[in-house]
């Protein structure tokens, strides 16, 4: 369809697939056979000077490491290797329509126009536009539809595990889980990763990776449930920990053990319903030539929509107005334009085509502010400030130095251990690890502070990275022959996939390190100092003594 105004250009909408060879071929006959005076294509610079064959640009490691980038490149990577994959079946290359439009016009002599929002911008909207509730759809979503159910019921039982472990520290001696089952239970646990990692570093040189981790979780599971739980093997080694240390381990392996026989008995369930399952023959037989059919694309862009409302405006709605804007400003011109854009624009850029006078200003189709309360920073803050206080009104109390020092060096620890562990598993140097480890304390009471960005920052020193590096994990995730130890091996060697995991794996593990010390050590802590009612007695102390002070110094 075409739109003019009286006394101004005209512009034509072609809608394609960015992955169809149809689409290419459409694109070409139009341009030849209409002859404009621009094309306009679905491009930002970068986006054009990929396709054109030129160098892609470098990540600010600054804007890599700040804030939620990690989540808005992760977002990005996941669109780019959807399209690489449909190309990849279809035998097109991913924005191959596009690359068309622009080199016909070349050949004719035609002025090409880049109409398209920044990708960056874009997806920066993408994710702060985003709800948290659709934040969450989208990862359920992911991972329901990609993992396997199993897998899926496995982790939400690691979770709940997490989330029940205090309740059995705290209240299993009413039902029979004392201090001596949980004894047991943590020789079975310390029993278990002995073995396990024993397996692990002496089986390197006889089993694949997956032989030798399925090989060192079998023997764990055996020798420590037989002999740690059993028959007790372990219990001179669970002497030396402690009762807090024993409650706490113990507790939080009956808690995990437990989840993951729930979440894995519910998986299993979910995929013998086939939850989920793809249907190999229906996508095989899938026509590309729907994905440019008016009602297709608008069932699927409702979809989505309903899906993730702010998602779709940020991908969708934004950008339809964006594009509009920059093609009534070259109809304005008297140009004869044909705009060559994905299908499921067409419909929206038409409306705004015919009726200029509902387009939003441009202003605010740029910025990251998604109008809505910073509900992240402020419970952060409300964190960091809980967190402060009970560690400020007990030193102001008569709990002593002693219970002070304890609360302050197992927050130090287990953040310093969880931070520093997960940032060594996900491959980090040691030196980016123990930064990691060393700042995760503070940064757990700090909302704008985050242990994996120091991480990272070590990590950069020594290897750089790049925008190039998405086309080289694309390949390899292409490649579905390749054993899955040495896809990760390979995939771990691309210093942006390396970066972003050790940055997201120290956060993770310093955010588990404090859901674990206000889940487990404070309510255990607690217990030492007359349970619920005496740890309130010390705050409210700390409170009085504080006020006291104050006042007098005024």
């Amino acid at each position: 369809m075409s739109q003019e105004a009286a006394g101004e250009g005209r512009v034509r909408v072609v809608g394609t697939a960015h992955v169809s060879e149809e689409s290419v071929r459409e694109v070409e006959a139009t341009i030849e056979a209409e002859r404009p005076d621009v094309v306009a294509v679905e491009l930002d610079e970068g986006r054009y000077r990929q396709l054109k064959g030129g160098e892609p640009d470098d990540i600010d490691p600054g804007d890599l490491l700040r804030g939620n980038t990690v989540f808005q490149f992760i977002a990005y990577w996941m669109l780019s290797y959807v399209q690489a994959r449909l190309g990849e079946r279809f035998d097109v290359t991913p924005g191959a329509d596009m690359l068309s439009a622009v080199e016909t016009s070349e050949e004719l002599g035609i002025d090409v126009a880049l109409v398209d929002r920044d990708i960056n911008e874009t997806m920066r909207r993408f994710w702060s536009q985003m709800g948290l509730i659709e934040k969450l759809r989208m990862i359920g979503g992911l991972a329901f539809g990609i993992g396997d159910s199993r897998g899926v019921g496995l982790a939400a039982g690691v979770f709940l595990g997490v989330l029940f472990g205090p309740l059995v520290a705290i209240f299993g001696g009413s039902v029979g889980i004392g201090l001596p089952v949980l004894s047991r239970i943590t020789g079975g646990a310390l029993l278990a990763v002995g073995v396990a990692t024993a397996v692990w570093i002496f089986g390197a040189s006889v089993l694949s990776t997956e032989d030798r981790l399925l090989a060192a979780l079998a023997a764990g599971t055996a020798i420590g449930g037989v002999g740690g739980v059993g028959f007790g093997l372990a219990a001179p080694a669970v002497d030396l920990l402690g009762d807090f240390v024993v409650r706490v381990v113990g507790s939080m392996t009956l808690g995990i053990v437990g989840g993951l026989l729930v979440g894995g008995l519910l998986g299993q369930f979910a995929a013998t319903l086939g939850v989920n399952e793809v249907d190999g023959e229906e996508l095989e037989e899938f026509d590309m030539s729907k994905m440019t059919d008016t009602d297709v694309v608008s069932a699927m862009m409702e979809e989505f929509r309903q899906f993730s409302p702010g998602g779709a405006a940020a991908l969708i709605d934004e950008r339809d107005a964006f594009i509009a804007h920059k093609l009534i400003a070259l109809r304005q011109t008297g140009a004869d334009v044909i705009a060559v854009v994905g299908a499921g624009h067409r419909e929206g850029i038409e409306r705004y085509l015919e009726h200029p006078e509902e387009l939003p200003p441009m202003s605010s189709l740029s910025g990251t502010d998604s109008g809505g309360l910073p509900w992240a920073k402020i419970v952060g803050t409300g964190i960091s400030l809980v967190v402060v206080s009970f560690f400020g009104l007990l030193a102001l109390s008569s709990a002593g130095d002693d219970t002070l020092l304890r609360l302050f060096g197992a927050w130090f620890l287990v953040n310093g251990l969880f931070a520093a562990g997960l940032a060594k598993a996900a491959g980090a140097r040691w030196t980016s690890s123990l930064v990691g480890g060393g700042v995760a304390w503070m940064t757990s009471i700090n909302p704008f502070l985050a242990p994996g960005w120091f991480a990272g920052y070590v990590e950069l020193q020594y290897d750089p990275v790049n925008v190039s590096d998405i086309g080289t994990l694309n390949e390899l995730l292409a490649d579905e022959e390749k054993p899955i130890g040495d896809l990760v091996s390979e995939m771990f060697a691309v210093p942006l996939f390396r970066l972003i995991v050790v940055v997201a794996a120290t956060n993770i593990g310093s955010v588990i390190a404090s859901a674990l010390f206000v889940a487990y050590l404070l309510p255990l802590f607690a217990l030492d100092l007359g349970g619920a009612a005496g740890v309130t007695q010390y705050l409210f102390e700390g409170a009085q003594n504080g006020w006291e002070i104050l006042r007098s110094a005024i």
